[in-house]
C-alpha cells in the first residue's frame, strides 16, 4: 500500500475538521522541517513511528564494470531509517 501526502492531507482534513488546503500545508510543513533537519544533520526521532538518522559514508575505491578501472568514489551523507519497537511489533501482527 502506497500512502501519499495528498492521502495524508485528505485523512488530516477529515480528522481535524479543516479545509484539504489547509491540510495540505500542514503536511507539506511537516516534511519540509523534516527535511531542513536532515540536511543540518539532526537525527529525527517521530516517536511510536521511527528514527531517522544521517550518516556520513566513508569515501572508497571503486571499480567501473565495463572498462575495469578504479575510481574513487567520495564521501557522502545517506539518510537511514530505524522502525521503533511498535512499529515493528505492528507490523509483525499483521505478517508484513
Amino acid at each position: 500500500m502506497t500512502i501519499t501526502k495528498a492521502d495524508m492531507a485528505q485523512w488530516l482534513a477529515q480528522e481535524i475538521g479543516c479545509s484539504k488546503r489547509e491540510a495540505k500545508e500542514i503536511v507539506n510543513s511537516f516534511f519540509e522541517e523534516l527535511k531542513e533537519a536532515l540536511l543540518r544533520g539532526e537525527d529525527v526521532k517521530l516517536t511510536a513511528f521511527g528514527t531517522f538518522e544521517v550518516q556520513t559514508r566513508q569515501a572508497r575505491q571503486g571499480r567501473n564494470p565495463q572498462t575495469g578501472d578504479t575510481v574513487t568514489i567520495p564521501e557522502r551523507r545517506t539518510i537511514r531509517f530505524r522502525p521503533s519497537q511498535a512499529l515493528r511489533i505492528l507490523t509483525r501482527a499483521y505478517g508484513r
